[in-house]
């Protein structure tokens, strides 16, 4: 039995498995405008998704949108594969699934990075990786030798395209208890219950409005997703979507 993987409120291990003939099929459908048959085919092909998602490392907390990140390359896929060929279909997919993520991953920061920064990075995430299938763990160092490029440039490229820590993260986990990185932290001034009302943050979200305050709570504290959400304030996830990046958005602009 398949493993139970919740991503955009959907439990993976139902999807059903279909052989490149039950594609192709569908994939005429398709062709011939046979109403539902882009919606089952895409439904039908979410196995392929999620394990190419599955393929990154990368926070639980952004699983769900890399998730649709990959559905978007599916549908690229779905309308630019010709039948006529004889190729599996999941061959012509994974290329332009996996480049529709990484190109998300890459420019996913709400810092500023230069093109010629990201490209390294890039460069020096496609190296890694093949250096880990010949079954070595490679260093900057290994990297940026194999590139010809100072180790310097390895090192800014990587920790720009690199995710924030959160101050919430947990950095150790017992049966006792979890500690996150915030209890750590010396408060050498004590501001102990009022020291958030003195953060730009908490300005920035008393600034949004009540909407957003629930949907950012709901999705970064509570862990919902955008569909759960949607059913919980009763909106569409469209509109928890657009509402969330505009929160998203008033803070960053405040920072």
């Amino acid at each position: 039995m398949a493993n139970k993987v919740i991503v955009c409120g959907m439990d993976t291990s139902t999807l059903p498995k279909v052989t490149n003939s039950e594609n192709i099929a569908l994939l005429k459908e398709v062709r011939n405008k046979i109403p539902g048959a882009k919606q089952e085919f895409i439904y039908n092909n979410m196995r392929l998704v999620l394990s190419i998602v599955q393929r990154f490392k990368i926070n639980q907390s952004m699983i769900d949108d890399v998730f649709q990140v990959g559905i978007l390359g599916l549908i690229k896929a779905m309308n630019g594969f010709n039948t006529n060929i004889n190729v599996q279909f999941s061959t012509y997919a994974v290329p332009m699934i996996i480049g529709e993520i990484k190109r998300y991953l890459r420019e996913r920061t709400s810092i500023r990075v230069t093109r010629s920064l990201r490209d390294i990075a890039y460069h020096s995430l496609q190296t890694k990786e093949q250096l880990l299938k010949e079954g070595v763990e490679p260093t900057n160092e290994e990297i940026a030798k194999k590139l010809g490029i100072d180790v310097s440039l390895v090192d800014d490229a990587m920790n720009a395209i690199s995710d924030p820590v959160s101050l919430f993260d947990t950095i150790y986990e017992s049966k006792d208890g979890t500690i996150s990185l915030i209890e750590q932290l010396e408060d050498k001034q004590s501001y102990e219950e009022n020291w958030i009302e003195s953060t730009l943050l908490q300005k920035g979200i008393n600034n949004l409005s009540k909407k957003e305050r629930d949907i950012l709570i709901l999705r970064y504290y509570v862990g919902k997703t955008q569909i759960e959400i949607s059913q919980d304030i009763g909106i569409s996830q469209a509109q928890v979507s657009r509402l969330e990046k505009t929160a998203l958005e008033s803070l960053r602009e405040l920072f």
